[in-house]
Formats: C-alpha cells, sequence, structure tokens
C-alpha cells in the first residue's frame, strides 16, 4: 500500500486531495509545510509527494531541493496557484516530476498519481519479485518456487513492506504505525510475534532474511 505525503497548507484543500487518494485505498499523511513534511519523511516511508509551493517557514521549492539533495527519487507532484512558465521551469530543474495549476479538477490528480506510481515501479497493486521469490498483493500469497502459501495479512504486508525496501532499517514503532496504524492499541510487541512467525515460514528461503537491528528495528537482506 502506498503512503502519499500531502503538503498543503490550506487545511480544507489538504482534507480534499486526502479523501480522494483514501478511495482508491492509498495511505496518505499531511503536513502543513515544507519543514513539517521532512519531519514526516523521519516517521513514514513516502512513496510520492503531493506539494503546494507557496507555504510558511519552507516553500515546495525549498522542500523539493531538500529532498532531492537528500538523495531520495520518489515522484513530486507540484500543484500549486504559481501558473508562470519561469515557475514550472523552476520546478521541474529542482526535480519536481509533475505540475497542475491550482484550482484542479481531483480526479486528473489521481490519474497522474498513479501514472507517476507507474513510472516508478511502484503502483499499490504490483507484483513484487526478490530472486525466485513473488509477492502478490492482490492474493496476499507468497510464491518461492517450491511452495505456494496464502500469508495472513499482517504478516504479508510487513513482509511486502520490509522487501520494497532492501536493507531499510525500520523501527518497530514505524512498521507499527504503517501496517496497523497510528490509533491501534497494538503494542510493539506485535511486531516481534509477526516477524518470529514469517521467519518461522520462511527459514528456508534461498532470496532473502529477516534481520533484527539491536536497538532499532529489523531489515530484509536479499541474497544476490
Amino acid at each position: 500500500m502506498n503512503y502519499i505525503l500531502i503538503v498543503e497548507d490550506d487545511e480544507n484543500l489538504a482534507l480534499l486531495y486526502q479523501s480522494t487518494l483514501k478511495k482508491r485505498q492509498f495511505k496518505t499523511v499531511i503536513a502543513k509545510n515544507g519543514l513539517d513534511a521532512l519531519e514526516k519523511f523521519d516517521e513514514y516511508t513516502i512513496d510520492l509527494v503531493i506539494s503546494d509551493i507557496m507555504m510558511p517557514d519552507m516553500d515546495g521549492f525549498q522542500l523539493v531541493e531538500s529532498v532531492r539533495a537528500s538523495g531520495f527519487q520518489l515522484p513530486f507532484l507540484f500543484i500549486s496557484a504559481k501558473n508562470s512558465f519561469e515557475d514550472k521551469k523552476r520546478g521541474f530543474k529542482l526535480g519536481v516530476d509533475d505540475y497542475m495549476v491550482k484550482p484542479i479538477d481531483v480526479n486528473e490528480m489521481l490519474l497522474r498519481v498513479e501514472a507517476l506510481l507507474r513510472r516508478a515501479k511502484i503502483v499499490s497493486s504490483q507484483k513484487l519479485t526478490v530472486g525466485k521469490t513473488i509477492l502478490d498483493k492482490e492474493t496476499l500469497e507468497i510464491n518461492d518456487g517450491t511452495r505456494f502459501e496464502m500469508l495472513p495479512q499482517k504478516e504479508f504486508l510487513l513482509l511486502y513492506r520490509l522487501l520494497s525496501y532492501p536493507n531499510k532499517i525500520f523501527t518497530r514503532q514505524q512498521l507499527m504505525d504503517e501496517i496497523w496504524g497510528m490509533e491501534s492499541d497494538s503494542d510493539e510487541r506485535t511486531i516481534d510475534v509477526h516477524i518470529k512467525r514469517l521467519r518461522s515460514r520462511l527459514d528456508d528461503n534461498p532470496d532473502f532474511s529477516i534481520e533484527t537491528i539491536r536497538g532499532l528495528g529489523y531489515k530484509v537482506v536479499v541474497y544476490s
């Protein structure tokens, strides 16, 4: 499930974008300006950014410049009232992937988001392949060439998230927030229980292993 960061200081617009995206099963995070957005990158694994330009404290231009300077190559969509060629030129030169001028049709925004995600090869309905192992998000099934099994939903989503970002360390809290939701009453030990079950199921998988990073959380190591 893709996480989309909405950076917009107009609360009504942010909620409109969020509502539209949720109808397509996207998870969303809202930030009120660029500085707030950068903090969200520490809390979530963001797959795409939708951002206004004119915002207090840190504007959209400064945000995309900071994100690109940090090495993040995720898709970036500007939605702004700034409609001059020079503004668009500046945005694209800084690393924006697409640009819409307010007021917008939210259905067109959705089409552009899906196109950007397809281009980035992280569209939410895709199958994830690691070596000979294939995870199918539509059916929650894993196939490693010798075994075909349907996983419980939370176990599947946990494994899918880890495998989507090999060698990236996820904290327990980050995984809880992304998969169980920030309002969940479950505690971080739930992650340990699910990781233990996954390891038991996949202890002979030749393509990857789930590693514990002491004091931090977990990551997946993919074998070459």
